[in-house]
């Protein structure tokens, strides 16, 4: 069985930093990429950024460039989101997902044939 466990969401004040976490056990974690994904209240789930099973990050959205890092940790099955300048408008209950293929990773959605989620933290960012 697989299990997605994202920790470290809280509320922040904008322009500080946080770093969420996500810890993954039951698949062959080297072997999977990574994404963090996100969604706020009334709009639909966007892909924040994505990592290969090597470390490569293809894919960040833009409004995160420059600010957000995902980083991986294979040795202990981990994930990482460390978000710096943070705005109002991060504001979302932010998703860990594994899957197979890291090019389809942007477009990841719950359902989808082995891809993996968690249940989310929330990441709240007050002006």
């Amino acid at each position: 069985q697989v299990t997605v466990m994202e920790s470290g969401g809280g509320l922040v004040q904008a322009g500080e930093s946080l770093r969420i976490s996500c810890t993954i056990t039951g698949l062959t974690f080297d072997d999977y990429a990574l994404g963090w994904f996100r969604q706020a209240p009334g709009k639909q789930r966007e892909a924040v950024s994505c990592i290969s099973w090597s470390g490569t990050v293809p894919y960040s959205v833009d409004s995160v460039k420059g600010r957000f890092t995902i980083s991986r940790d294979n040795a202990k099955r981990a994930v990482y989101l460390q978000m710096n300048s943070l705005k109002p408008e991060d504001t979302a209950m932010y998703y860990c997902a594994a899957g197979s293929h890291i090019s389809s990773c942007p477009s990841w959605a719950p359902g989808d044939e082995s891809v993996y989620w968690g249940q989310g933290t929330q990441v709240t960012v007050s002006s």
